[in-house]
């Protein structure tokens, strides 16, 4: 006769120990996903690829990203939460291993794809914040996991740089892989058990998510070296995505536990947090890795800074300092007036940041205070944002609609990458290395068209007179 143990109980930590360990984790997987960026001009150099190919050093994380995110958020609802939550943390430091290690480009990108699986952790934490938190710590912490979002993508970067200059490519991300380190053991001794829902995945939709977003982005990072936009090849590779996303969003209005909760998504506050975000998303994400080559690129190319890649990196600290401070007053000023209201100031200060690169990228100032102005918009769409969401559905749903909101921007991010890089690849002199100074010029009004558009759409909702505080968990 067998005696079963009793089941050992982890002593839960307290409520500000978990909100730090949640916000460790969503700043650590931005960080990790964006670590290309600083580096891009580097990686082309030691690795000796194109610059379009150096573009999927950052692409490549976030289509990975992408896919898998919807995924993780659904499990995130459910009983598999902390399993997941900690194999995203494992996944991601293995990819930082793989890609520290001076075994050839392919190898690298594959470390780099393995990193793209941190994004996920971004609704993960979201949902722990609602579920496992004190309602007024909930929602300061939802607020700044949303925020380290955006303030990841720069923080650290001058280290980033520093290393990369005195040690090689490879140094950063060795740094990286010890960081999530701490963040895997944070995560085992922190977060809490599971929530005993069922975790049902919608593997089919899982699928044909999965496949549409991955041809989406391998059609825009890709279509000039088909061909040209116009080829059969190009415009094939169009269409087929398109057909697997509209039969993905007929199956999930069918499926008895969609991957994603489509019907939620049609919710004022949520369609209006996805919509806008978009827009944004693409329209200022190229604005970091133009500044990085651009500070870089040498005089003797005709216009650039020369710039070390210490200095091309501290060029974004700005913007996460800039993001941090834009999380301080937006949410209440969310509450006063309307989160729509916030997100419709923030377009306008987004495009006056992409104006400022065009007109100002030429001294280290101009730049400065580029990055800064974007910052406080970026930092103050992201605060408000997953209030918005997490006012809007029921709480067993907070994991698949984050996760669709970190869908949505990430797919954005990668866009915005990959337009970025064939606005520059289109504006390079055959046998020449830097792109014509016009290329930049022609990306920033590629992203002040965009985000002018983002700017009207922000504006319609907020001129329906939403009822404000309406969000929070």
């Amino acid at each position: 006769m067998s005696v079963s143990r009793p089941a050992v109980s982890r002593r839960p930590v307290s409520a500000r120990v978990l909100a730090a360990v949640l916000v460790f984790l969503a700043v650590q997987s931005t960080a990790v996903a964006s670590l290309g960026t600083p580096l891009l001009p580097t990686v082309q150099h030691v690795e000796r690829v194109s610059l379009a190919a150096s573009q999927w050093a950052l692409t490549i994380t976030l289509l990975a990203g992408a896919v898998a995110t919807p995924l993780m958020g659904r499990l995130g609802d459910g009983r598999l939460r902390r399993p997941t939550a900690v194999g995203a943390v494992a996944v991601m430091l293995a990819g930082c291993v793989l890609s520290a290690l001076p075994a050839g480009f392919p190898v690298f990108l594959a470390g780099r794809a393995l990193q793209g699986a941190g994004l996920g952790l971004v609704p993960l934490a979201t949902a722990v914040a609602r579920d496992d938190l004190p309602a007024e710590r909930s929602r300061s912490a939802i607020a700044l996991i949303g925020v380290t979002t955006a303030a990841g993508i720069g923080i650290g970067y001058p280290l980033v740089g520093l290393l990369a200059q005195v040690l090689g490519l490879y140094a950063p991300f060795w740094c990286a892989a010890g960081l999530s380190a701490v963040a895997l053991a944070a995560a085992l001794a922190a977060l809490p058990p599971s929530p005993a829902r069922p975790a049902r995945v919608d593997a089919a939709g899982a699928v044909l998510l999965g496949a549409g977003i991955a041809g989406l982005l391998l059609v825009l990072a890709q279509g000039p070296a088909w061909g040209g936009w116009a080829s059969a090849a190009t415009l094939a590779g169009a269409v087929a995505p398109d057909a697997l996303r509209a039969a993905r969003a007929g199956w999930e209005l069918r499926a008895r536990r969609p991957l994603v909760e489509l019907r939620l998504l049609g919710r004022r506050a949520v369609l209006a947090a996805n919509l806008t975000v978009f827009g944004i998303a693409v329209g200022f994400y190229p604005l970091v890795s133009l500044t990085v080559r651009f500070a870089q690129t040498p005089p003797s190319a005709g216009y650039g800074l020369g710039a070390p890649v210490v200095v091309a990196a501290a060029l974004l600290t700005p913007f996460s300092l800039a993001s941090f401070a834009a999380s301080r007053f937006a949410a209440r000023t969310a509450r006063r007036t309307s989160a729509e209201l916030v997100v419709a100031a923030s377009c306008v200060l987004l495009v006056a940041s992409m104006v400022l690169f065009l007109v100002a990228r030429d001294s280290y100032v101009g730049l400065v205070v580029t990055m800064t102005a974007c910052g406080l918009g970026v930092g103050s769409v992201y605060t408000v944002n997953p209030l918005q969401i997490t006012g809007g559905v029921p709480a067993a749903e907070t994991g698949s609609a984050i996760s669709f909101y970190q869908l949505v921007r990430t797919v954005a991010y990668a866009i915005g990458s990959a337009l970025s890089a064939t606005v520059l690849v289109l504006s390079t002199p055959p046998g020449q290395r830097y792109p014509a100074d016009a290329g930049y010029s022609a990306a920033a009004l590629v992203s002040i068209a965009v985000l002018a558009a983002a700017l009207v759409v922000s504006t319609l909702f907020a001129m329906r007179r939403p009822v404000p505080g309406r969000f929070g968990p």
